[in-house]
């Protein structure tokens, strides 16, 4: 009687035994989701955070009035709008004919 006692004891705590290491194994595994959730979370906040600080700037009326300025060609009332002829912007091939000396080459030619 007490071996049977002994062995439906034995199988129970190796049954309570096997549940608690699966359990282990689970939330080991679950611990990379966990981090991995925390990781794009903080980048979220980050983000939010950016967008904040852009929709912050953007109510000012400096920004709204440089932007309309800018993209939209728009001109307060008394100013003139200036547009430059195509023929009179340097090309890309006039820019490179600029192009200056090395700075080493500079220093040499200033001090020699």
């Amino acid at each position: 009687m007490k071996k049977a006692a002994y062995i439906i004891a034995v199988v129970g705590l190796l049954l309570v035994i096997n549940g608690l290491i699966g359990s282990i194994f689970d939330l080991w595994s679950k611990q990379d989701v966990v981090k991995e959730a925390q990781r794009k979370l903080e980048q979220e906040k980050a983000k939010n955070a950016k967008l904040k600080a852009e929709y912050t700037l953007a109510q000012k009326q400096d920004f709204v009035e440089k932007e309309a300025r800018n993209k939209l060609f728009w001109v307060k009332e008394g100013e003139q709008n200036v547009l430059i002829p195509e023929d009179l912007l340097p090309k890309d091939n006039e820019i490179k004919a600029i192009k200056q000396d090395p700075y080493w080459k500079q220093w040499v030619n200033l001090f020699l």
